[in-house]
Protein backbone atom coordinates (compact mmCIF):
# COMPACT_ATOMS: atom_id res chain seq x y z
CA UNK A 1 0.00 0.00 0.00
CA UNK A 2 1.26 3.48 -1.07
CA UNK A 3 1.96 5.68 1.64
CA UNK A 4 0.55 8.84 -0.27
CA UNK A 5 -2.66 8.48 -0.48
CA UNK A 6 -3.33 6.55 2.56
CA UNK A 7 -1.90 10.38 4.65
CA UNK A 8 -4.08 12.20 1.71
CA UNK A 9 -7.51 10.66 2.32
CA UNK A 10 -6.54 10.17 6.03
CA UNK A 11 -6.08 14.56 6.43
CA UNK A 12 -9.43 15.10 4.36
CA UNK A 13 -11.75 13.08 6.12
CA UNK A 14 -13.11 15.70 8.24
CA UNK A 15 -12.97 18.18 5.27
CA UNK A 16 -14.30 21.04 7.02
CA UNK A 17 -12.37 20.73 10.65
CA UNK A 18 -9.16 20.41 7.69
CA UNK A 19 -9.85 23.29 5.78
CA UNK A 20 -11.05 25.58 8.03
CA UNK A 21 -7.67 25.03 10.01
CA UNK A 22 -5.43 25.29 6.39
CA UNK A 23 -7.18 28.34 5.94
CA UNK A 24 -5.73 30.08 9.42
CA UNK A 25 -2.39 28.89 8.47
CA UNK A 26 -2.18 29.98 5.02
CA UNK A 27 -3.63 33.10 6.99
CA UNK A 28 -0.90 33.24 9.06
CA UNK A 29 1.98 32.48 6.44
CA UNK A 30 -0.11 35.12 4.60
CA UNK A 31 0.59 38.05 7.22
CA UNK A 32 4.11 36.20 7.35
CA UNK A 33 5.26 36.93 4.00
CA UNK A 34 4.01 40.42 4.20
CA UNK A 35 5.66 42.00 7.27
CA UNK A 36 8.59 40.17 7.19
CA UNK A 37 9.00 41.84 3.50
CA UNK A 38 8.07 45.28 5.25
CA UNK A 39 10.23 44.81 7.92
CA UNK A 40 12.57 44.12 5.40
CA UNK A 41 12.65 47.36 4.05
CA UNK A 42 13.18 49.67 7.48
CA UNK A 43 16.16 46.83 8.12
CA UNK A 44 18.05 47.64 4.90
CA UNK A 45 20.69 49.90 5.59
CA UNK A 46 21.52 53.18 3.99
CA UNK A 47 22.88 53.21 0.79
CA UNK A 48 23.45 56.66 -1.31
CA UNK A 49 25.49 55.27 -4.23
CA UNK A 50 24.48 55.53 -7.81
CA UNK A 51 21.12 58.43 -6.46
CA UNK A 52 20.79 61.20 -8.07
CA UNK A 53 18.55 62.95 -5.07
CA UNK A 54 19.16 63.03 -1.66
CA UNK A 55 17.25 63.95 1.23
CA UNK A 56 18.69 66.38 4.39
CA UNK A 57 17.17 65.58 7.55
CA UNK A 58 17.85 66.56 11.02
CA UNK A 59 20.49 64.36 12.71
CA UNK A 60 18.78 63.32 15.62
CA UNK A 61 15.25 63.51 15.50
CA UNK A 62 12.91 64.25 11.94
CA UNK A 63 10.82 66.70 14.31
CA UNK A 64 13.32 68.77 15.35
CA UNK A 65 13.39 70.81 11.86
CA UNK A 66 16.07 72.86 10.35
CA UNK A 67 16.77 76.66 9.67
CA UNK A 68 16.15 77.37 6.32
CA UNK A 69 19.52 79.42 6.38
CA UNK A 70 20.87 75.45 5.94
CA UNK A 71 19.92 75.88 1.89
CA UNK A 72 22.36 78.53 0.91
CA UNK A 73 24.82 76.16 2.65
CA UNK A 74 23.97 73.26 0.79
CA UNK A 75 23.53 74.46 -2.86
CA UNK A 76 27.43 75.96 -2.21
CA UNK A 77 28.80 72.56 -1.17
CA UNK A 78 30.57 70.61 -4.03
CA UNK A 79 28.62 68.54 -6.45
CA UNK A 80 25.30 69.94 -5.01
CA UNK A 81 23.07 70.44 -8.59
CA UNK A 82 20.33 72.20 -6.93
CA UNK A 83 18.35 72.08 -3.73
CA UNK A 84 14.81 73.05 -2.00
CA UNK A 85 12.99 72.54 1.01
CA UNK A 86 9.80 70.81 2.15
CA UNK A 87 8.05 70.95 5.31
CA UNK A 88 6.02 68.23 6.90
CA UNK A 89 2.56 70.33 7.26
CA UNK A 90 0.06 67.05 9.14
CA UNK A 91 -3.30 68.79 9.28
CA UNK A 92 -6.85 67.36 8.47
CA UNK A 93 -8.92 67.59 5.72
CA UNK A 94 -12.68 67.09 6.36
CA UNK A 95 -12.16 64.08 9.10
CA UNK A 96 -9.06 62.48 10.39
CA UNK A 97 -9.88 59.41 8.15
CA UNK A 98 -8.74 61.61 4.86
CA UNK A 99 -5.23 61.42 5.31
CA UNK A 100 -2.62 62.56 2.46
CA UNK A 101 0.90 64.08 2.81
CA UNK A 102 0.73 67.73 2.53
CA UNK A 103 3.80 70.05 2.22
CA UNK A 104 4.55 73.64 2.05
CA UNK A 105 7.39 74.32 -1.26
CA UNK A 106 9.03 76.47 -3.17
CA UNK A 107 6.52 76.01 -6.56
CA UNK A 108 8.92 76.19 -9.57
CA UNK A 109 11.98 75.16 -8.12
CA UNK A 110 10.16 71.99 -6.02
CA UNK A 111 8.96 70.74 -9.96
CA UNK A 112 12.28 71.33 -11.45
CA UNK A 113 13.95 68.86 -8.91
CA UNK A 114 11.40 66.56 -9.44
CA UNK A 115 11.23 66.10 -12.88
CA UNK A 116 9.19 63.48 -12.56
CA UNK A 117 6.03 65.09 -11.54
CA UNK A 118 4.10 66.59 -14.60
CA UNK A 119 2.35 69.57 -14.86
CA UNK A 120 0.98 72.11 -17.37
CA UNK A 121 3.44 74.69 -17.12
CA UNK A 122 -0.13 77.44 -17.14
CA UNK A 123 -0.90 75.69 -13.80
CA UNK A 124 2.92 75.65 -12.25
CA UNK A 125 3.01 79.73 -12.93
CA UNK A 126 -0.33 79.87 -10.97
CA UNK A 127 1.01 77.67 -8.52
CA UNK A 128 3.84 80.35 -7.94
CA UNK A 129 1.89 83.65 -8.28
CA UNK A 130 -0.89 83.13 -6.06
CA UNK A 131 0.30 82.95 -2.78
CA UNK A 132 -2.80 81.07 -1.33
CA UNK A 133 -2.24 78.67 -4.46
CA UNK A 134 -2.24 74.39 -4.15
CA UNK A 135 -1.80 71.56 -6.59
CA UNK A 136 -2.86 68.24 -5.82
CA UNK A 137 -2.15 65.09 -7.51
CA UNK A 138 -4.76 64.65 -10.33
CA UNK A 139 -5.76 60.73 -8.60
CA UNK A 140 -6.04 62.69 -5.18
CA UNK A 141 -8.47 65.07 -7.03
CA UNK A 142 -10.40 63.14 -8.60
CA UNK A 143 -10.86 60.60 -5.12
CA UNK A 144 -12.24 64.18 -3.52
CA UNK A 145 -14.40 65.52 -6.18
CA UNK A 146 -11.94 68.36 -6.16
CA UNK A 147 -12.06 71.05 -9.43
CA UNK A 148 -9.49 74.02 -10.43
CA UNK A 149 -10.69 77.17 -8.45
CA UNK A 150 -12.13 74.99 -5.40
CA UNK A 151 -11.25 76.70 -1.82
CA UNK A 152 -9.72 73.63 0.14
CA UNK A 153 -9.71 74.18 3.91
CA UNK A 154 -7.36 72.06 6.04
CA UNK A 155 -7.66 71.71 9.75
CA UNK A 156 -3.77 71.94 10.89
CA UNK A 157 -2.45 69.62 13.84
CA UNK A 158 1.51 70.98 13.73
CA UNK A 159 0.88 74.19 12.38
CA UNK A 160 -0.76 77.49 14.17
CA UNK A 161 -1.74 80.87 12.05
CA UNK A 162 -0.23 83.82 13.88
CA UNK A 163 -4.02 84.87 14.63
CA UNK A 164 -3.85 81.63 16.71
CA UNK A 165 -6.56 79.93 14.27
CA UNK A 166 -5.71 76.65 12.97
CA UNK A 167 -7.83 77.16 9.74
CA UNK A 168 -5.59 77.05 6.76
CA UNK A 169 -7.33 77.36 3.40
CA UNK A 170 -5.37 77.21 -0.42
CA UNK A 171 -6.80 77.82 -3.72
CA UNK A 172 -6.65 74.64 -6.07
CA UNK A 173 -5.05 75.79 -9.31
CA UNK A 174 -3.68 72.88 -10.80
CA UNK A 175 -3.22 68.99 -10.66
CA UNK A 176 -0.41 67.19 -11.70
CA UNK A 177 0.66 63.34 -12.16
CA UNK A 178 3.47 61.39 -11.92
CA UNK A 179 5.32 59.41 -15.06
CA UNK A 180 4.05 55.69 -15.05
CA UNK A 181 8.01 54.58 -14.86
CA UNK A 182 8.12 56.84 -11.26
CA UNK A 183 7.15 55.53 -7.97
CA UNK A 184 7.33 58.63 -6.19
CA UNK A 185 5.03 59.37 -3.03
CA UNK A 186 2.84 62.16 -4.69
CA UNK A 187 1.67 64.68 -2.19
CA UNK A 188 -1.01 67.53 -1.92
CA UNK A 189 1.59 71.23 -2.25
CA UNK A 190 1.00 74.88 -1.81
CA UNK A 191 2.93 77.67 -1.47
CA UNK A 192 5.86 78.32 1.35
CA UNK A 193 5.57 81.84 1.22
CA UNK A 194 2.23 82.29 2.09
CA UNK A 195 2.45 79.74 5.11
CA UNK A 196 5.92 80.70 6.36
CA UNK A 197 4.48 84.26 6.31
CA UNK A 198 1.09 83.56 7.94
CA UNK A 199 2.30 80.53 10.72
CA UNK A 200 3.17 82.20 14.04
CA UNK A 201 6.73 84.19 14.51
CA UNK A 202 8.00 81.69 16.77
CA UNK A 203 8.17 79.13 14.02
CA UNK A 204 9.19 80.91 11.15
CA UNK A 205 11.77 79.85 9.04
CA UNK A 206 11.84 75.94 9.88
CA UNK A 207 11.75 73.21 7.25
CA UNK A 208 11.26 69.42 7.85
CA UNK A 209 14.05 68.70 5.60
CA UNK A 210 15.91 69.81 2.65
CA UNK A 211 15.90 67.89 -1.37
CA UNK A 212 19.18 67.99 -3.16
CA UNK A 213 19.37 67.01 -6.17
CA UNK A 214 23.56 65.95 -7.18
CA UNK A 215 25.81 66.28 -10.17
CA UNK A 216 26.86 62.88 -10.52
CA UNK A 217 24.79 59.93 -8.89
CA UNK A 218 28.30 58.10 -8.22
CA UNK A 219 29.60 61.05 -5.99
CA UNK A 220 26.04 60.67 -4.11
CA UNK A 221 28.00 59.00 -0.67
CA UNK A 222 30.91 61.81 -0.92
CA UNK A 223 28.57 64.57 -1.43
CA UNK A 224 26.39 63.44 1.29
CA UNK A 225 29.58 63.50 3.95
CA UNK A 226 30.46 66.85 2.36
CA UNK A 227 26.32 68.77 3.22
CA UNK A 228 26.74 66.73 6.98
CA UNK A 229 30.38 67.71 7.99
CA UNK A 230 28.76 71.69 6.81
CA UNK A 231 26.61 71.23 10.04
CA UNK A 232 28.37 68.61 12.22
CA UNK A 233 29.30 71.27 14.59
CA UNK A 234 26.24 73.06 14.33
CA UNK A 235 23.04 73.44 16.78
CA UNK A 236 21.33 71.62 14.03
CA UNK A 237 23.48 69.17 12.67
CA UNK A 238 22.09 66.86 9.45
CA UNK A 239 21.49 63.37 8.47
CA UNK A 240 21.74 62.96 4.41
CA UNK A 241 20.19 59.91 3.01
CA UNK A 242 18.54 58.70 0.02
CA UNK A 243 14.55 59.54 -0.29
CA UNK A 244 13.88 55.98 -0.14
CA UNK A 245 16.02 56.14 3.39
CA UNK A 246 14.60 59.14 4.62
CA UNK A 247 10.72 57.64 4.49
CA UNK A 248 11.64 54.97 6.45
CA UNK A 249 13.21 56.72 9.21
CA UNK A 250 10.25 58.99 9.00
CA UNK A 251 7.78 55.74 9.55
CA UNK A 252 10.04 54.66 11.70
CA UNK A 253 9.25 57.69 13.96
CA UNK A 254 5.89 55.65 15.42
CA UNK A 255 8.58 52.72 16.72
CA UNK A 256 10.42 49.86 16.22
CA UNK A 257 8.57 48.32 13.18
CA UNK A 258 10.47 45.31 12.95
CA UNK A 259 9.75 44.53 16.49
CA UNK A 260 6.22 45.64 15.95
CA UNK A 261 5.70 43.01 13.02
CA UNK A 262 7.32 40.36 14.94
CA UNK A 263 5.45 40.47 18.02
CA UNK A 264 2.25 40.57 15.97
CA UNK A 265 3.57 37.21 14.15
CA UNK A 266 5.01 35.22 17.23
CA UNK A 267 1.39 35.62 18.89
CA UNK A 268 -0.12 34.52 14.88
CA UNK A 269 2.12 31.60 15.05
CA UNK A 270 1.54 30.81 18.94
CA UNK A 271 -2.31 30.68 18.11
CA UNK A 272 -1.92 28.61 14.77
CA UNK A 273 0.52 26.26 16.74
CA UNK A 274 -2.36 25.47 19.29
CA UNK A 275 -5.25 25.01 16.75
CA UNK A 276 -3.15 22.90 14.64
CA UNK A 277 -2.33 20.96 17.49
CA UNK A 278 -5.79 20.45 18.76
CA UNK A 279 -6.92 19.35 15.30
CA UNK A 280 -3.91 16.64 15.25
CA UNK A 281 -4.79 15.08 18.32
CA UNK A 282 -8.65 14.66 17.62
CA UNK A 283 -7.95 13.16 14.45
CA UNK A 284 -5.54 10.77 16.11
CA UNK A 285 -8.29 9.92 18.73
CA UNK A 286 -10.67 9.49 16.06
CA UNK A 287 -8.86 6.73 13.95
CA UNK A 288 -7.00 4.92 17.30
CA UNK A 289 -8.81 1.59 16.08
CA UNK A 290 -8.20 2.22 12.32
CA UNK A 291 -4.03 2.73 13.74
CA UNK A 292 -4.52 -0.85 15.50
CA UNK A 293 -5.90 -2.00 12.52
CA UNK A 294 -3.05 -0.98 10.09
CA UNK A 295 -0.66 -2.62 12.71
CA UNK A 296 -2.27 -5.49 12.57
CA UNK A 297 -1.85 -5.74 8.50
CA UNK A 298 1.73 -5.32 9.26
CA UNK A 299 2.52 -1.66 9.25
CA UNK A 300 5.22 -1.17 12.13
CA UNK A 301 5.18 1.00 14.66
CA UNK A 302 7.68 3.40 13.47
CA UNK A 303 5.94 3.61 9.70
CA UNK A 304 2.25 3.99 11.60
CA UNK A 305 4.17 6.86 13.21
CA UNK A 306 5.70 8.31 10.12
CA UNK A 307 2.00 8.16 8.94
CA UNK A 308 0.71 10.57 11.00
CA UNK A 309 3.71 12.79 11.52
CA UNK A 310 3.54 13.31 7.70
CA UNK A 311 -0.08 14.45 7.64
CA UNK A 312 0.95 16.86 10.07
CA UNK A 313 3.72 18.28 8.08
CA UNK A 314 1.48 17.75 4.34
CA UNK A 315 -1.12 20.24 6.34
CA UNK A 316 1.46 22.87 7.61
CA UNK A 317 3.67 22.64 4.86
CA UNK A 318 0.48 23.18 2.21
CA UNK A 319 -1.34 26.09 4.08
CA UNK A 320 2.15 27.65 4.65
CA UNK A 321 3.34 27.27 0.63
CA UNK A 322 -0.03 28.76 -0.36
CA UNK A 323 0.09 31.60 2.37
CA UNK A 324 3.36 32.19 1.20
CA UNK A 325 2.37 32.25 -2.56
CA UNK A 326 -0.57 34.33 -1.81
CA UNK A 327 1.84 36.90 0.25
CA UNK A 328 4.09 36.81 -3.14
CA UNK A 329 1.04 38.30 -5.19
CA UNK A 330 -0.45 40.34 -2.95
CA UNK A 331 3.05 42.15 -2.90
CA UNK A 332 2.96 42.20 -6.69
CA UNK A 333 0.10 44.36 -6.75
CA UNK A 334 0.70 46.09 -3.10
CA UNK A 335 4.35 46.99 -4.15
CA UNK A 336 4.20 49.83 -6.59
CA UNK A 337 1.73 51.73 -3.90
CA UNK A 338 4.14 51.66 -1.22
CA UNK A 339 7.61 51.80 -3.04
CA UNK A 340 7.56 56.05 -2.96
CA UNK A 341 7.29 55.68 1.03
CA UNK A 342 9.27 52.66 1.82
CA UNK A 343 11.60 51.97 -1.22
CA UNK A 344 11.03 48.53 -2.50
CA UNK A 345 9.43 46.41 -1.31
CA UNK A 346 9.97 42.39 -2.54
CA UNK A 347 9.46 38.44 -1.22
CA UNK A 348 13.18 37.66 -0.49
CA UNK A 349 14.30 34.43 -0.97
CA UNK A 350 15.40 34.21 2.31
CA UNK A 351 11.75 35.00 3.40
CA UNK A 352 10.43 32.39 1.26
CA UNK A 353 12.76 29.93 2.52
CA UNK A 354 12.19 30.84 6.23
CA UNK A 355 8.26 30.84 6.06
CA UNK A 356 8.67 27.05 4.27
CA UNK A 357 11.05 26.03 6.93
CA UNK A 358 8.79 27.54 9.50
CA UNK A 359 5.74 25.47 7.97
CA UNK A 360 7.93 22.21 7.99
CA UNK A 361 8.91 22.85 11.74
CA UNK A 362 5.88 23.53 12.91
CA UNK A 363 4.42 20.70 11.06
CA UNK A 364 6.99 18.67 12.84
CA UNK A 365 6.35 20.43 15.92
CA UNK A 366 2.30 19.71 16.23
CA UNK A 367 2.91 15.97 14.63
CA UNK A 368 5.24 14.60 17.00
CA UNK A 369 3.31 13.78 20.14
CA UNK A 370 0.36 12.47 18.04
CA UNK A 371 3.05 10.55 16.06
CA UNK A 372 4.91 9.34 19.61
CA UNK A 373 1.46 8.20 21.02
CA UNK A 374 0.56 6.17 17.33
CA UNK A 375 3.74 4.66 17.77
CA UNK A 376 3.13 3.38 21.70
CA UNK A 377 -0.23 2.35 20.64
CA UNK A 378 -1.40 -1.16 21.40
CA UNK A 379 -2.97 -3.31 19.42
CA UNK A 380 -5.11 -5.15 21.61
CA UNK A 381 -6.24 -2.07 23.75
CA UNK A 382 -6.77 -0.39 20.87
CA UNK A 383 -9.40 -3.08 19.16
CA UNK A 384 -11.09 -3.40 22.75
CA UNK A 385 -11.76 0.21 23.17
Amino acid sequence: MKSFPLIWSNLFRRRVRTFLTLFSIIAAFLLFGLLRSIAGAFEMGVNVAGVDRLMVSPKYSMVDGLPISHLAQIEAVEGVAGATHMTWFGGTYQNPTNFFPKFPVQPRVYFDLYSEYIIDPLQLDAFERIRTAAVAPADLAEEYGWQIGDRIPIEGDIWLRGDGSDLWEFELVGTYTVRDDESTFASFLFNYDYFDEARIPETQGIVSNFVVRVTDPDQAGEISARIDAQFENSINPTRTATEEESNRQFAAQVGDIGLIMNSILSAVFFTILLLTANTMTQALRERIPELAVLKTLGFTDRRVALLVLLESVLLCGLGGAVGIALSGFALQALGPELEGFLGQIEMTAATTLSGVGIALLLGVIVGLNPALSARRLQVVEALRK
